[in-house]
């Protein structure tokens, strides 16, 4: 290998100081500088604020986005101490702002039980990627301020006043020269911020965004906690029983919360929290509270003779179907795996749980014998439901085996078998199919068209899935299995593209696809494995002018600007059956040009929802959905 003379010795090791590291490797700290980023910087000094409150010492946080995308966080805790800090020699609220792992939240001596955020990293990460902070606070008699620029100290914290009362406030003006944008979106902190209420029993937290004229505010303060949280994921839902089912007690140091409510939906809804932290990959306090669930509905129902003894178990699947749970507990010192903190490890929590759960909800049951008879009748349905789905996915095994070839006979493969570089067109109707072979690159393009409308699976078991003759080319296709058998090793493509028509119809497909793919197949949303593609809206012809095709309205105007409408002829696709091959390959198939979405699923809690609310029995939240969503909607033909 060749060898290039640089010179490399001690002056070359870099030693950034202080903050310096944060600004230089923004994303080690909050995960990206997008608009992501950006909003984990509130949710960092707003967590400081909750911690006030899980500690006993906080009522009240309110959040202000001021106009220019200032930020300001209050809370009527007990104020960031202010005394001389003993090692640092300045006063401990400098040090918090201007030391990374300076804080109260490192277990022993300190001045937290639990604690979320990140453990004294916060205050300095947002202190460092911010253009100025102001930092205000009221304790031991006095109004104190202390400022900052890009993570330096330029007023030390002084006394500028009296004050009977206690607490923080925080202003900060993220750095321009760090984030892609500094335009905070009002519905996701709003969002955020409901959330930490339901986890934080009692606790008040307002968000006010005053850069309109026009001036948002939403107030969160719920009493009942995870209880009102459930009510709330299930508000689109019908439930099986009036009130969520509640669980609050604590084992030595390990304090647990949990509200369950059955509904009558086909899937589970579980949500876990530690410390407040959305574990969305779970962990094992859900593996505790889904051995507890499974043994507490058996044992009751052998009991009760709801179980004959020739009747073999019910499986957890049966027993989660069509629940809605929350389950929080707060833990001294949370061992998570990995940096993002998605799922718990401390081992002692799954017997916690599993005991408290065990305990509490055997008692529930024996006290509320109508409730617990309406949810296991559920759960029986859903054993035979799942039995019935056995055998259909045997029966469509043997039948693919017998078969030349396992795969759909629609489908048009491609000859790659590397699943990386592989991808699928999902294509509505047999026109567009048609073209779209002709038109693809057969080394690593396949196509699937489909026909007709699909199964909504919203209101459908997996017994009813199998064998459908909409949903099964599907399956087999992508090649990993669905439900709890899913692999995603297995997908044999890489990119799993829907490809629809620009019409009503088209975006029905779409919808009925994805919540197929969310319900089924959820691991290829959260693998980044699906996409939309992007048919032109129109093509813009003229002699002596190569073809223009354009994508949205506006795009069109531009385009129509710059060339003179003058001897301009304007196709409007109405879908993709109009264009021939050639045309579909340039506009929506050739990697060099075409225009891809990616399904991304941020907040599973959100999807869920939205989901329900198209694809649900409910009419009056579809309704409401869309007339509140229809301003966003373009180019379809209604």
């Amino acid at each position: 290998m060749e060898k290039f003379e640089h010179k490399y010795g001690a002056e070359q090791i870099q030693v950034l100081e202080g903050l310096e590291h944060v600004r230089k490797r923004p994303g080690m700290y909050i995960g990206s500088v997008s608009v992501r980023g950006l909003h984990h910087c509130v949710y960092e000094i707003v967590d400081n604020a909750v911690d006030e409150a899980l500690a006993g010492y906080c009522k009240n946080i309110h959040v202000v986005i001021e106009p220019g995308n200032i930020v300001c966080v209050e809370d009527d805790g007990r104020g960031i101490p202010v005394d001389i800090h003993p090692k640092t020699k300045i006063s401990a609220a400098e040090t918090v702002y201007t030391k990374l792992n300076a804080g109260g939240k490192f277990g022993g001596d300190s001045g937290y039980k639990v604690s979320g955020g990140l453990h004294g990293v916060g205050a300095s990460v947002v202190n460092a990627l911010s253009e100025w902070t102001e930092v205000t606070i009221q304790r031991d008699g006095g109004i104190f301020q202390m400022k900052f620029e890009r993570g330096k100290t330029v007023e030390p914290l002084t006394r500028i006043g009296d004050s009977k009362k206690t607490g923080t406030k925080v202003r900060f003006l993220a750095d321009n020269t760090i984030f892609e944008s500094l335009n905070y979106e009002y519905e996701v902190l709003e969002k955020r911020f409901r959330e930490m209420a339901f986890l934080t029993k009692g606790l008040r937290i307002t968000i006010e965004d005053r850069r309109e004229d026009e001036v948002k505010k939403s107030d969160f303060c719920f009493e009942g906690g995870l209880k009102s949280f459930v009510e709330f994921l299930n508000k689109n839902k019908e439930s099986l029983h009036k009130s969520p089912i509640y669980i609050e007690k604590t084992d030595g140091e390990v304090p647990v919360e949990i509200a369950i409510q059955y509904t009558s939906a086909y899937s589970e809804s579980i949500y876990t929290f530690v410390n407040n932290i959305n574990t969305i990959e779970g962990g094992t306090h859900l593996e505790g509270f889904k051995r507890a669930l499974t043994k507490v509905f058996n044992d009751y129902a052998r009991s009760h003779n709801i179980l004959k003894e020739k009747d073999s178990n019910l499986q957890g699947e049966d027993i989660r179907e069509g629940i809605t749970a929350v389950v929080s507990v707060k833990v001294k010192e949370p061992q998570f795996e990995g940096q993002t903190k998605t799922k718990l490890g401390n081992s002692n929590v799954t017997g916690i749980v599993q005991s408290m759960v065990n305990d509490a909800l055997s008692s529930f049951l024996e006290e509320n014998p109508s409730v617990a008879k309406t949810i296991l009748e559920k759960c029986v349905s859903a054993s035979r439901a799942r039995e019935a789905a056995r055998k259909a996915r045997e029966l469509v095994r043997r039948k693919s085996a017998l078969e030349t070839t396992t795969l759909p006979g629609k489908l048009a493969d491609c000859s790659s078998k590397n699943a990386e570089e592989c991808e699928v067109y999902i294509v509505e109707g047999d026109s567009a199919g048609g073209s779209a072979k002709q038109g693809r690159d057969r080394r690593f393009q396949a196509i699937l068209p489909l026909w007709g409308k699909m199964l909504n699976v919203e209101k459908a078991r997996a017994d009813k899935i199998y064998g459908n003759d909409k949903l099964n080319p599907v399956i087999v296709a992508v090649g990993a299995g669905i439900g709890a058998e899913f692999d995603i090793t297995k997908i044999r493509y890489g990119k799993v593209i829907i490809m629809a028509d620009a019409d009503v119809d088209g975006a029905h497909i779409r919808t009925l696809l994805l919540t197929f793919f969310f319900r089924y197949m959820r691991p290829l949303i959260e693998n980044g494995n699906v996409y939309l593609a992007q048919p032109p809206l129109y093509k813009l012809s003229k002699r002596g002018m190569k073809d223009i095709y354009c994508y949205t309205d506006e795009d069109m105007e531009k385009n129509l600007e710059e060339i003179g409408r003058d001897g301009v002829s304007i196709q409007r696709y109405k879908g993709l059956g109009e264009m021939n091959p050639e045309q579909l390959w340039d506009t929506t198939m050739n990697p060099e040009s075409r225009i891809l979405i990616k399904v991304t699923m941020e907040d599973a809690i959100k999807a869920d929802e939205i989901f329900t609310i198209l694809m649900g029995d409910d009419v009056a939240p579809r309704r409401e959905f869309i007339e509140q969503n229809a301003k966003y909607v373009k180019n379809l033909d209604i």
